[in-house]
């Protein structure tokens, strides 16, 4: 196992990327934050928690989305659902979709699928702390990345402990 990240090093992280979406939007008017499960549902927590700090009284809408039953690789093995918290109506919002690794794209694809059985939202943006854009198999691409990463493709990139580790088969 590789450390590409350290807990230092994303937490540092995780406050650029804060930085940065709450310099795209100051107000926070109609922006709501979605972390995708498992990881992204954590990155997404940090990113928030940041934008709280930075943003003091400012209502920051943040949700966690499950897409268990929308991955194209369900009929593969049985999979348990993960905790599915979305609250607010997405009805022409700005959502800024949050997961740890954006790799071939599949997941953010059922991601917007989840999405768009909720309502059709203005604008989605995707925030990743890491992009291994080299092995895209969907035109999805991110638009807030903490760091792209170059692996080979049955290389594993994973959150574990607070850190992001390589890990080799």
């Amino acid at each position: 196992m590789q450390v590409l990240l350290s807990s230092q090093e994303l937490a540092a992280m995780v406050k650029e990327l804060a930085v940065q979406m709450a310099t795209t939007y100051p107000e926070l008017k109609d922006v709501i934050f979605v972390g995708i499960q498992q990881g992204g549902a954590i990155i997404g927590h940090d990113i928030v928690e940041e934008i709280k700090k930075l943003k003091p009284g400012k209502t920051v809408n943040y949700g966690q989305l499950d897409i268990t039953f929308y991955r194209d690789d369900i009929r593969k093995e049985i999979l348990a659902p993960d905790k599915m918290n979305l609250p607010f109506d997405i009805e022409n919002k700005r959502i800024i979709l949050i997961d740890d690794v954006l790799f071939t794209g599949r997941t953010i694809k059922a991601a917007l699928d989840v999405l768009l059985d909720y309502g059709r939202p203005e604008k989605v943006e995707l925030c990743v702390i890491i992009d291994r854009k080299e092995y895209r198999q969907f035109p999805i691409q991110a638009d807030y990345v903490g760091k792209v990463v170059q692996t080979e493709r049955k290389d594993k990139v994973k959150l574990i402990n607070g850190e992001v580790v390589l890990v080799k088969p």
